[in-house]
């Protein structure tokens, strides 16, 4: 069992080792997390690093592609701190970037709070707390030089590989009467390449992705709040990007963002 000291140190070094844009290939014995939940207190140490409250959360590997990716089985949670949040439209650097891809994701803001309980949220019940949807591009990056290895818990020690995040428009309010898990999604990385993304994607649909988040939270004694951001995973196969590349994502009626990226 990891005590506070050692997640602290687990923690301390992760961030160390982020701000110095390099790489480890394990935290070392005695600091590395072995469960989920030691991961989350490690990762729980990440909002004492910002000058503001918590942004949201992402959620990493909600579809096969995603998963093996960084080589899991199922979704992990992270925090995302509002100094990691760019505005659509950015130009970002890749210099301290070893993933190097982009996912457009569906986001959810939510209106109310959502507290742990011992019964479970159910999908309907979520997103009656959900105040609006965006659009949003994740540029996730990992702090271990082989991620595809690192494993769940230390992935989660790596706040689920989040890095930095574009908040895209709100979208108009007729999401909620679509069928988001049939919604598709056109990716232009231009000048090399497009593909298609949908909604179903993400854990079978973004809004089953998102129950999934608070009932994650919940067990783990954690509340949803209200404002807070909740990026739910790629609809697409990760799009590889490289210096020069400028990336848009086409959501049909729901609007569009994109990001520019540079050495």
């Amino acid at each position: 069992m990891q005590d506070a000291t050692a997640a602290h140190a687990a923690h301390d070094l992760i961030w160390e080792t982020w701000q110095a844009a390099g790489r480890i290939a394990a935290l070392p014995d005695g600091l590395r997390p072995a469960t989920r939940a030691e991961g989350y207190a490690v990762q729980s140490h990440l909002e004492a690093r910002s000058r503001t409250p918590l942004f949201g959360w992402k959620i990493a590997a909600t579809s096969a592609a995603g998963q093996a990716h960084i080589g899991v089985d199922g979704p992990l949670a992270g925090r995302i701190l509002a100094e990691m949040v760019v505005p659509d439209g950015s130009a970002l650097t890749l210099s301290d970037n070893a993933m190097r891809v982009a996912e457009p994701e569906f986001v959810f803001r939510m209106g109310r709070d959502l507290p742990p309980r011992a019964e479970p949220y159910a999908r309907d019940e979520v997103l009656d707390a959900v105040a609006a949807l965006h659009l949003g591009i994740e540029v996730p990056d990992s702090r271990f030089a082989d991620f595809a290895a690192a494993g769940g818990p230390q992935l989660i020690a790596d706040n689920a590989c989040a890095h930095r995040f574009a908040l895209g428009p709100e979208a108009p309010s007729l999401w909620r009467g679509l069928d988001l898990a049939q919604h598709r999604v056109r990716c232009v990385v231009a000048p090399r390449y497009e593909r298609e993304g949908i909604g179903s994607n993400v854990l079978g649909d973004p809004r089953i992705a998102l129950a999934w988040l608070a009932n994650e939270l919940s067990r783990h004694g954690i509340t949803l709040r209200a404002g807070q951001c909740v990026t739910t995973g790629t609809c697409a196969v990760p799009l590889a990007i490289q210096p020069g590349d400028a990336v848009t994502v086409e959501f049909g009626p729901l609007g569009s963002m994109g990001l520019r990226f540079v050495d």
